[in-house]
């Protein structure tokens, strides 16, 4: 299983946003957008063994399962769709137990330290940060968990949750990528054994 953990620190949380104007006032969910048809789509298929969880604005968490998931298609205004369907459900979240909204859509009453302890008992973390060591050098771990933030930094906080739960810490390349761009390099680095397999 390959996860991605993505924080989108300005994204709606309640679903009063239009559609038309994700760039702006939806808090830049095309970024979050973005990152999921990165981590689900392929020419011709979806990637099934693939989790993807969006940490909106530090108070919900709505999660993509790649093996259940219906109705996904690769433009942002119907991924933002289905989430926009997953905040009109959030006061069926109760806690920390999920609601699904959608197949393969589930959304949580939980921000980014919760949901990163949660994929933590399930996979390998992995802080791509362009000081880490070379990705290249590196054999690719087993069930990791990328954590990607959007068009803002990780905040010290977030930093020093992930710094205590990562396991490794790796750079995809010598530019800094966007969040969408390095999740499809992070999908080629685990596709190739670590690029050594095409």
């Amino acid at each position: 299983m390959r996860q991605f953990v993505v924080i989108g620190h300005d994204a709606p949380t309640t679903p009063e946003f239009s559609l038309d104007d994700l760039a702006g006032a939806a808090g830049r969910l095309d970024v979050l957008c973005r990152c999921v048809t990165s981590a689900f789509f392929l020419s011709h298929a979806i990637r099934e063994a693939v989790r993807v969880h969006l940490v909106l604005a530090d108070e919900y968490t709505v999660t993509f399962e790649g093996s259940d998931l219906r109705r996904l298609n690769p433009d942002e205004r119907s991924t933002a769709a289905l989430v926009r369907n997953a905040l009109e459900e959030r006061e069926e979240a109760i806690g920390h137990v999920p609601v699904e909204t959608s197949p393969g859509v589930s959304l949580t009453r939980r921000g980014f330290a919760p949901t990163l302890e949660d994929v933590a008992r399930d996979g390998t973390i992995v802080q791509l940060h362009e000081d880490g060591d070379p990705a290249a050098d590196i054999e690719p771990p087993a069930d990791p968990v990328f954590v990607l933030s959007d068009h803002h930094d990780f905040g010290a906080e977030e930093t020093a949750h992930i710094e205590t739960h990562a396991d490794r810490r790796l750079s995809l390349g010598p530019e800094p990528l966007h969040a969408d761009h390095a999740i499809t390099v992070a999908h080629n680095y685990l596709d190739t054994d670590g690029f050594e397999r095409y």
